[in-house]
């Protein structure tokens, strides 16, 4: 799996239940790699292999892989279930019809449906009538894992056009730019993600093989922007990362390097819902990340591997992504 991290906030949803119900949240945290400490940065960001860790021990302590976001458990073996399910599916229509009937038979309060028209699909969930009205963390718990299954499913990224929520908007909305789409709505009459109808004329090119290998990384390979580690993005993202940033070429250099015109490279990596501006600058703060969490170097010999000119710039790009300055994240995160 590619490197990469994800909100401060996912982990403190994820072990509201096990504060509430009275739990040892400290010691998932811990077990998990991530400092009690870091909870207090609202902009702190955990690498995606800590929040897996975290979340498989939050579902075996509640039993539950959807962290008692329903008035039903998603009792822990389901999501593997589901994927067994689906690889027997001819195309991405047919697998997503049958993950909408399995979600809806083990939830109580939410309702999944498949909805299309002409040239769109929506991926819908709604609240279902009842005492216990859903909490946001659940919608976007079911998200992540439906589209991130949808993703696997056909082995490319599915762009979302358009995300609809049916609640307010949250502070944290700015990481939603991140996770669904720059085009969002909220308070709707229900939560959506909306794309390409063609991508439901896909076959299912997943396995009894490939998906053991799918569940057994899970969920970091879904919390994350799904990578197609075949793809494209994924083939310049190991070139750049072996590279010193120095060496780093400009757009068309690179285009030219892999014997594509501009205009190619870009609608390659359109169709993966990337960029090449993007994946450079995921990869710069994720490499930033992983020397301050796992090596002792100083601000400046990090600064100079990136390619900043000087420390102060690598500083302010740092604190710009996460919230917090390089020398804060690295004493929060070597804090317990």
């Amino acid at each position: 799996m590619e490197k990469g991290n994800i909100s401060i906030y996912f982990v403190q949803s994820a072990l509201e239940p096990v504060i509430e119900r009275g739990l040892d949240a400290e010691s998932i945290l811990i077990d998990a790699g991530i400092s009690p400490t870091l909870l207090q940065s609202p902009q702190g960001r955990v690498t995606a292999q800590n929040f897996s860790t975290l979340w498989l021990g939050v579902a075996r302590l509640l039993d539950d892989e959807l962290f008692g976001q329903d008035s039903h458990r998603m009792k822990v073996g389901s999501f593997a279930m589901l994927c067994q399910i689906l690889i027997h599916c001819d195309t991405l229509k047919s697998a997503l019809q049958r993950m909408t009937r399995f979600f809806n038979l083990i939830l109580d309060d939410f309702h999944c449906t498949l909805e299309t028209d002409a040239q769109h699909a929506w991926l819908t969930i709604r609240e279902t009538p009842g005492p216990k009205a859903p909490r946001v963390f659940g919608y976007e718990t079911l998200l992540m894992l439906q589209h991130g299954v949808a993703c696997w499913l056909i082995g490319r990224r599915i762009p979302v056009l358009a995300a609809a929520f049916a609640y307010p908007e949250p502070s944290r909305s700015a990481e939603y730019h991140l996770m669904y789409s720059e085009n969002l709505r909220f308070n709707e009459s229900a939560t959506s993600l909306k794309f390409d109808r063609s991508y439901l004329e896909l076959p299912v090119i997943q396995n009894e093989r490939t998906v053991k290998e799918f569940v057994r990384v899970a969920p970091a390979n879904i919390v994350l922007k799904y990578k197609n580690s075949s793809g494209l993005a994924a083939q310049i993202r190991r070139r750049l990362r072996t590279a010193a940033r120095s060496d780093w070429p400009d757009f068309n250099t690179f285009a030219a390097s892999l014997n594509m015109t501009a205009s190619t490279l870009r609608r390659r990596l359109d169709d993966e819902g990337q960029s090449f501006q993007d994946i450079k600058d995921q990869l710069r703060r994720d490499m930033a990340i992983d020397s301050l969490c796992h090596t002792a170097k100083s601000m400046t010999e990090i600064a100079e591997e990136l390619g900043f000119a000087e420390a102060s710039a690598f500083q302010r790009a740092f604190k710009k992504w996460t919230g917090s300055s390089p020398g804060e994240y690295r004493q929060r995160m070597h804090k317990r």
